[in-house]
């Protein structure tokens, strides 16, 4: 546990950042309640303490198996970094909240094409909606798209060069996928079918998200956009949660794949080993 603890330690702080940093950047709205994102800040990072400084897992994925969480992580950091930075630019204007929202604003018109789920995110707004805020959602919708596919090719890249999961190294599957219920049916299946599912739900969510939230206004439980803290957790969330389920797809297949060649190499030294003994 105390071999643990300093790493464990940096990352709650690293968890504490994210939450806070829309509060350090943008000011409190009206009826922004600051105790709420203290309060929200603590227990992320007691749960963070928790879940890295014990040996037996809980809830976190791929805890041992770098770079997994670290991708997602530097994801949603440079996601809600970047937004920070844009809404902060409305207020505040400076030269670094320029360039941002100059690369959010180009990035966004490339993006908003009809379909896309950029121009989906758009069209969810009310028809009331100030072409400011039209512009204001356009401009982080695209940016925390941008940085999100970025991160899904990185983050192939990286399982391609390092081999992830080595087949060299250990890799347990009941710390590293906790939530996993391996009991019933075959491992290898299971993995594929969760990856394959969790694929298509991660490209997905981001065109269904925007159809959900304007069929929930319809009803009117419509989300408050004139806040910017709301406006930038929820586009910080519908960029990062589809990239992050989509991630997590792509490891399970790729544990798929060696527990598979795991077998086969078992099958082939048992044949070998039978040979000779025959």
């Amino acid at each position: 546990m105390f071999s643990r603890l300093p790493g464990a330690i940096i990352r709650a702080i690293l968890v504490v950042l994210v939450v806070v940093m829309p509060a350090l950047f943008l000011p409190p709205a009206a009826d922004y309640n600051i105790q709420i994102i203290v309060l929200f800040a603590i227990f992320a990072a007691i749960f963070t303490l928790a879940e890295y400084c014990t040996g037996s897992p809980s809830v976190i994925e791929f805890r041992e198996a770098p770079p997994f969480n670290r991708v997602r992580f530097l994801t949603l950091f440079a996601i809600v970094l970047c937004l920070s930075i844009i809404f902060r630019g409305y207020i505040t204007p400076s030269a670094m909240t320029e360039y941002v929202q100059r690369g959010g604003s180009n990035i966004g018109a490339v993006v908003d094409f009809p379909f896309s789920p950029v121009r989906l995110m758009v069209l969810m707004l009310p028809e009331s909606a100030s072409p400011e805020l039209v512009l204001r959602v356009r401009d982080g919708a695209g940016l925390s798209y941008m940085i999100a596919a970025i991160a899904i090719i990185w983050f192939v890249v990286l399982l391609r060069l390092r081999q992830w999961p080595r087949r060299d190294a250990p890799f347990n599957v009941w710390v590293n996928l906790p939530t996993f219920n391996s009991a019933g049916g075959d491992v290898v299946e299971r993995l594929e079918r969760d990856g394959r599912i969790n694929v298509i739900l991660g490209f997905l969510l981001p065109f269904l998200v925007p159809a959900v939230l304007k069929i929930f206004a319809s009803f009117g439980a419509a989300v408050r956009l004139d806040d910017m803290h709301t406006l930038l957790w929820m586009v910080a969330a519908w960029a990062f949660l589809p990239a992050s389920i989509l991630m997590r797809g792509v490891a399970l297949s790729r544990v798929a794949q060696m527990i598979r060649a795991q077998r086969h190499a078992a099958a082939e030294r048992a044949a070998i080993s039978g040979h000779y003994a025959g």
